[in-house]
């Protein structure tokens, strides 16, 4: 690539800044501009509901880099620039305020949006939404008010939210519509497991509940939730964790293709071959399932921008790792390496013991791992993605026995 040339990198958050890291570390010599709507620096957003929100570490750690850095590396950062449009005619995007700015590669990673609450009530300043760090900011500062919480919606971000209400002495009440928590995830055979985990440290966690509306006579203010069975869960903080929406207006502006999320190749192309995407966005396909994927997790944003640099450089990448997310709940910590896809599973298999929290869960079908979950055991994620991976059938008693290792449950 010539020095003159101008890629540009629109969504300043971990996805984006590591992108451009990437290009350095690449050799690419020409101009990089990082754009983003926020105000602060690229930062990571998994502490928003975990170590950050429950004040156990400190600002300056989520960020992705040093205050410097941008300006050390030739990274034109721009903050608070949000994109309003995208010319791929031109090879163009424009700015809300400003000039546009010119690029002859262009990287989409404008992640994703909460989901609203579709209710009457739930304006954003009764519900609370965690998606940001000012949204990060907001919702500590009510924990240290608040005295009783709702939460709507028990998948990965209600769950840990509930986690660090509770553990900050909140009552908290979890409301679910399905009929156990993270059931689309993990299936009822470990949705179970965090169902139990949070009532027994004292959620009222209530399943197939549907709601209604955010009840409330001040504005700005909530007093509650209100039920399709008439109940009312009384609560002075609502917060709502009902999945996200990517962010695909800019895509949908050049003209790209769409379908859940900005559809990429292997080497997150877009149907324009000098725009590509990745992150939250990205609906890329993963030649290691068969199957075009959108991962909204933190994985995503880690460990796919070396591959989209080395395209946008104009090598051959291919990306071909296994989707992983983790959580920390409580004394629950754990990692999810694997896809279990559209298809299903037909069998789980546990490894350790799930009522002391301690043991591996691995969803099979026709005898093949899909997926393999390490909950509070380490220094088997290895072991795990070489099972996931393998074209082997795997003997069951072998997989289940924790004095077998586990690449020996594979049959020859």
């Amino acid at each position: 690539m010539a020095t003159a040339e101008t890629f540009v990198i629109v969504g300043a958050g971990l996805a984006g800044a590591k992108t451009a890291e990437a290009l350095r570390d690449q050799g690419f010599e020409g101009r990089v501009v990082l754009v983003g709507d926020e105000s602060d620096r690229p930062y990571e957003r998994p502490p928003l509901s975990k170590d950050f929100l429950r004040g156990s570490v400190e600002r300056d750690t989520i960020y992705v880099h040093p205050q410097g850095w941008y300006a050390e590396h030739d990274v034109d950062l721009r903050l608070k620039t949000p994109i309003v449009s995208v010319d791929a005619t031109q090879h163009t995007v424009k700015p809300r305020l400003g000039e546009p700015i010119a690029y002859d590669r262009l990287l989409l990673a404008t992640g994703a949006s909460a989901r609203h609450l579709p209710v009457p009530g739930a304006d954003p300043h009764r519900v609370f939404y965690l998606r940001r760090i000012e949204d990060c900011m907001q919702l500590r500062f009510t924990m240290t008010t608040a005295t009783k919480v709702a939460i709507v919606g028990a998948g990965w971000i209600g769950l840990e939210v509930a986690a660090a209400a509770s553990e900050a002495g909140l009552d908290v009440t979890l409301l679910e519509s399905e009929e156990l928590p993270l059931l689309g995830a993990l299936g009822s055979e470990c949705a179970e497991i965090f169902a139990r985990l949070h009532r027994r440290h004292g959620v009222d966690l209530r399943l197939g509940a549907q709601i209604t509306e955010i009840a409330g006579g001040d504005p700005r203010q909530a007093t509650g939730v209100q039920l399709a069975d008439g109940s009312v869960v009384g609560a002075n903080l609502v917060v709502a964790g009902v999945g996200a929406t990517p962010n695909t207006a800019l895509a949908e502006s050049a003209g790209l293709l769409i379908d859940n999320g900005i559809r990429v190749d292997e080497h997150f192309c877009t149907s324009d071959p000098d725009i590509f995407a990745i992150g939250d966005v990205a609906n890329a396909f993963n030649p290691l399932v068969g199957r075009h994927v959108r991962i909204d997790h933190w994985s995503s944003a880690q460990s796919q921008p070396a591959v989209a640099a080395a395209s946008m450089l104009g090598h051959d990448a291919v990306y071909d790792q296994l989707p992983y997310f983790f959580t920390d709940q409580h004394e629950l910590s754990m990692e999810y390496h694997g896809y279990i896809g559209p298809d299903g599973y037909d069998d789980v298999v546990f490894r350790g013991s799930p009522d002391d929290l301690e043991f591996i869960a691995f969803w099979l079908r026709d005898g093949h791992v899909l997926a393999g979950m390490n909950v509070n055991v380490w220094d088997e994620g290895e072991a795990i993605t070489g099972l996931v991976r393998s074209t082997h059938p795997v003997d069951t008693a072998q997989l289940a026995d924790p004095h077998t290792p586990l690449l020996d449950a594979l049959d020859a």
